[in-house]
Protein backbone atom coordinates (compact mmCIF):
# COMPACT_ATOMS: atom_id res chain seq x y z
CA UNK A 1 0.00 0.00 0.00
CA UNK A 2 0.90 3.64 0.33
CA UNK A 3 2.33 4.82 3.58
CA UNK A 4 -0.47 4.60 6.16
CA UNK A 5 -2.58 7.69 6.61
CA UNK A 6 -1.94 9.07 10.06
CA UNK A 7 -4.05 12.22 9.74
CA UNK A 8 -7.58 12.69 8.72
CA UNK A 9 -6.96 14.34 5.40
CA UNK A 10 -2.10 10.46 6.21
CA UNK A 11 16.07 -2.51 4.37
CA UNK A 12 18.44 -1.91 7.11
CA UNK A 13 19.34 1.75 6.77
CA UNK A 14 22.26 2.30 4.46
CA UNK A 15 24.01 4.28 7.13
CA UNK A 16 22.42 3.83 10.55
CA UNK A 17 24.54 6.28 12.50
CA UNK A 18 23.76 5.11 16.00
CA UNK A 19 21.84 2.68 18.16
CA UNK A 20 19.74 4.69 20.59
CA UNK A 21 19.12 3.57 24.12
CA UNK A 22 15.69 2.35 25.17
CA UNK A 23 14.91 5.52 27.07
CA UNK A 24 16.08 7.79 24.26
CA UNK A 25 14.10 5.98 21.57
CA UNK A 26 10.92 5.79 23.60
CA UNK A 27 11.29 9.30 25.00
CA UNK A 28 12.07 11.14 21.77
CA UNK A 29 9.44 9.32 19.74
CA UNK A 30 6.79 9.68 22.42
CA UNK A 31 7.31 13.43 22.76
CA UNK A 32 7.62 14.23 19.05
CA UNK A 33 5.02 12.11 17.32
CA UNK A 34 1.46 13.46 17.55
CA UNK A 35 -1.63 12.28 15.77
CA UNK A 36 -5.24 13.39 15.30
CA UNK A 37 -8.48 12.28 16.89
CA UNK A 38 -9.35 10.32 13.80
CA UNK A 39 -6.87 7.63 14.88
CA UNK A 40 -9.52 6.27 17.22
CA UNK A 41 -9.03 2.76 18.53
CA UNK A 42 -6.72 0.21 16.99
CA UNK A 43 -8.70 -2.57 15.40
CA UNK A 44 -7.77 -5.82 13.74
CA UNK A 45 -7.57 -5.48 9.97
CA UNK A 46 -11.00 -5.57 8.41
CA UNK A 47 -12.77 -7.14 11.40
CA UNK A 48 -13.60 -4.18 13.60
CA UNK A 49 -12.31 -6.13 16.59
CA UNK A 50 -10.04 -4.32 19.02
CA UNK A 51 -6.62 -5.94 19.22
CA UNK A 52 -4.91 -6.79 22.47
CA UNK A 53 -1.49 -5.39 23.31
CA UNK A 54 0.13 -8.69 22.38
CA UNK A 55 -1.73 -8.78 19.06
CA UNK A 56 -0.68 -5.22 18.25
CA UNK A 57 2.96 -6.03 18.93
CA UNK A 58 2.79 -9.21 16.84
CA UNK A 59 1.13 -7.29 14.01
CA UNK A 60 3.63 -4.42 14.18
CA UNK A 61 6.74 -6.59 14.06
CA UNK A 62 5.36 -8.49 11.06
CA UNK A 63 6.20 -5.42 8.98
CA UNK A 64 9.96 -6.06 8.94
CA UNK A 65 12.47 -8.90 9.05
CA UNK A 66 12.93 -10.31 12.55
CA UNK A 67 16.56 -9.16 12.52
CA UNK A 68 15.16 -5.60 12.75
CA UNK A 69 11.72 -5.90 14.34
CA UNK A 70 12.84 -8.13 17.22
CA UNK A 71 14.74 -5.23 18.82
CA UNK A 72 12.61 -2.34 17.55
CA UNK A 73 10.50 -0.08 19.73
CA UNK A 74 6.81 -0.83 19.15
CA UNK A 75 4.52 2.20 19.39
CA UNK A 76 0.74 2.34 19.45
CA UNK A 77 -1.48 5.12 18.14
CA UNK A 78 -2.90 7.60 20.69
CA UNK A 79 -6.65 7.73 21.14
CA UNK A 80 -6.82 11.53 21.37
CA UNK A 81 -5.24 14.44 19.56
CA UNK A 82 -2.08 15.74 21.18
CA UNK A 83 -1.35 12.59 23.13
CA UNK A 84 1.99 10.84 22.77
CA UNK A 85 1.94 7.37 21.18
CA UNK A 86 2.02 4.72 23.92
CA UNK A 87 5.10 2.52 23.97
CA UNK A 88 3.91 -1.08 23.68
CA UNK A 89 7.43 -2.45 23.86
CA UNK A 90 10.74 -0.68 24.31
CA UNK A 91 13.51 -1.37 21.84
CA UNK A 92 17.23 -0.86 21.48
CA UNK A 93 18.12 -0.59 17.78
CA UNK A 94 16.69 2.80 16.76
CA UNK A 95 13.84 1.34 14.69
CA UNK A 96 10.14 1.95 15.40
CA UNK A 97 7.28 -0.37 14.48
CA UNK A 98 3.59 0.54 14.37
CA UNK A 99 0.59 -1.85 14.12
CA UNK A 100 -2.01 -1.84 11.37
CA UNK A 101 -3.60 1.57 10.89
CA UNK A 102 -7.14 1.84 12.29
CA UNK A 103 -8.70 3.91 9.50
CA UNK A 104 -7.23 2.33 6.39
CA UNK A 105 -8.31 -0.62 4.31
CA UNK A 106 -6.00 -3.61 4.42
CA UNK A 107 -3.14 -4.71 6.63
CA UNK A 108 -0.48 -2.00 6.80
CA UNK A 109 1.84 -2.13 9.82
CA UNK A 110 5.24 -0.54 9.33
CA UNK A 111 8.76 -0.47 10.77
CA UNK A 112 10.79 2.67 10.11
CA UNK A 113 14.22 4.05 10.91
CA UNK A 114 15.21 7.45 12.32
CA UNK A 115 14.99 9.46 9.04
CA UNK A 116 11.56 8.01 8.38
CA UNK A 117 10.45 9.08 11.86
CA UNK A 118 11.48 12.61 10.91
CA UNK A 119 9.52 12.22 7.66
CA UNK A 120 6.52 11.12 9.68
CA UNK A 121 6.76 14.06 12.06
CA UNK A 122 6.94 16.48 9.12
CA UNK A 123 4.02 14.78 7.42
CA UNK A 124 1.84 15.05 10.52
CA UNK A 125 2.74 18.71 10.90
CA UNK A 126 2.17 19.43 7.18
CA UNK A 127 5.74 20.70 6.98
CA UNK A 128 8.58 19.99 4.51
CA UNK A 129 10.71 16.97 5.27
CA UNK A 130 14.22 17.75 6.49
CA UNK A 131 16.55 14.77 6.74
CA UNK A 132 20.29 14.41 6.23
CA UNK A 133 20.54 10.76 5.22
CA UNK A 134 18.63 8.04 3.42
CA UNK A 135 15.73 6.59 5.38
CA UNK A 136 14.32 3.10 4.97
CA UNK A 137 10.98 1.68 6.01
CA UNK A 138 9.49 -1.80 5.85
CA UNK A 139 5.87 -2.66 5.09
CA UNK A 140 6.24 -6.36 4.41
CA UNK A 141 3.17 -7.73 6.19
CA UNK A 142 0.85 -9.92 4.10
CA UNK A 143 -2.02 -8.24 2.34
CA UNK A 144 -0.85 -4.68 1.95
CA UNK A 145 -3.28 -1.78 1.85
CA UNK A 146 -4.99 0.90 -0.19
CA UNK A 147 -4.34 4.58 -0.74
CA UNK A 148 -3.68 7.43 -3.13
CA UNK A 149 -0.43 7.49 -5.07
CA UNK A 150 -0.55 11.25 -5.59
CA UNK A 151 -2.33 12.87 -2.61
CA UNK A 152 -0.53 12.37 0.72
CA UNK A 153 -3.64 13.15 2.75
CA UNK A 154 -6.35 11.39 0.74
CA UNK A 155 -8.56 9.04 2.74
CA UNK A 156 -10.77 7.81 -0.09
CA UNK A 157 -10.74 7.29 -3.82
CA UNK A 158 -11.44 10.14 -6.23
CA UNK A 159 -11.42 10.26 -10.00
CA UNK A 160 -7.94 11.75 -10.13
CA UNK A 161 -5.95 10.66 -7.06
CA UNK A 162 -4.61 7.37 -8.48
CA UNK A 163 -6.16 5.25 -5.75
CA UNK A 164 -5.01 1.66 -5.63
CA UNK A 165 -3.57 -1.28 -3.78
CA UNK A 166 0.08 -1.70 -2.84
CA UNK A 167 1.27 -5.05 -1.59
CA UNK A 168 4.27 -5.65 0.69
CA UNK A 169 7.07 -3.20 -0.07
CA UNK A 170 10.09 -1.24 1.10
CA UNK A 171 10.13 2.55 1.30
CA UNK A 172 13.09 4.88 0.79
CA UNK A 173 13.19 8.59 1.52
CA UNK A 174 16.16 10.70 0.42
CA UNK A 175 17.49 14.08 1.60
CA UNK A 176 17.23 15.65 -1.86
CA UNK A 177 14.00 14.93 -3.73
CA UNK A 178 15.73 15.82 -7.00
CA UNK A 179 17.49 12.47 -6.73
CA UNK A 180 14.12 10.88 -7.54
CA UNK A 181 13.92 12.53 -10.96
CA UNK A 182 13.64 9.98 -13.73
CA UNK A 183 12.15 7.23 -11.57
CA UNK A 184 8.72 6.06 -12.68
CA UNK A 185 5.66 7.36 -10.85
CA UNK A 186 3.53 4.48 -12.13
CA UNK A 187 2.84 1.78 -9.50
CA UNK A 188 2.10 -0.69 -12.30
CA UNK A 189 5.45 -0.24 -14.06
CA UNK A 190 6.79 -3.55 -12.76
CA UNK A 191 9.40 -2.10 -10.41
CA UNK A 192 10.03 0.71 -7.91
CA UNK A 193 8.15 3.96 -8.30
CA UNK A 194 7.91 7.38 -6.69
CA UNK A 195 4.87 7.96 -4.52
CA UNK A 196 3.61 11.49 -3.82
CA UNK A 197 5.79 12.91 -6.60
CA UNK A 198 6.09 16.71 -6.65
CA UNK A 199 5.09 17.00 -2.99
CA UNK A 200 7.31 17.39 0.10
CA UNK A 201 6.58 13.74 0.91
CA UNK A 202 7.87 12.08 -2.25
CA UNK A 203 9.56 8.74 -1.62
CA UNK A 204 10.42 5.50 -3.39
CA UNK A 205 8.17 2.48 -3.13
CA UNK A 206 9.95 -0.79 -3.89
CA UNK A 207 7.47 -3.69 -4.15
CA UNK A 208 8.43 -7.13 -2.94
CA UNK A 209 5.41 -8.65 -4.67
CA UNK A 210 3.81 -7.95 -8.04
CA UNK A 211 1.99 -4.59 -7.80
CA UNK A 212 -1.73 -4.31 -8.52
CA UNK A 213 -3.65 -1.05 -8.77
CA UNK A 214 -7.14 -2.29 -9.55
CA UNK A 215 -9.87 -3.27 -7.13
Amino acid sequence: MALPKLTKGVTTALAMACALTVSLVAGQQATKLKTGQEMGRMVDSGTGTKMTKAQKIANAVSAAPASISAKATVLDFPSKEGMAPPVLRAGTNGWSCFPDMPDTQGNDPMCIDEPWMKWLEAYLAHKPVQISKIGIGYMLAPGGGWGSNTDPYAMKETSDNHWGHAGPHLMLVVPDAKALDGISTDPANGGPWVMYANTPYAHIMAPTTAPAMKH
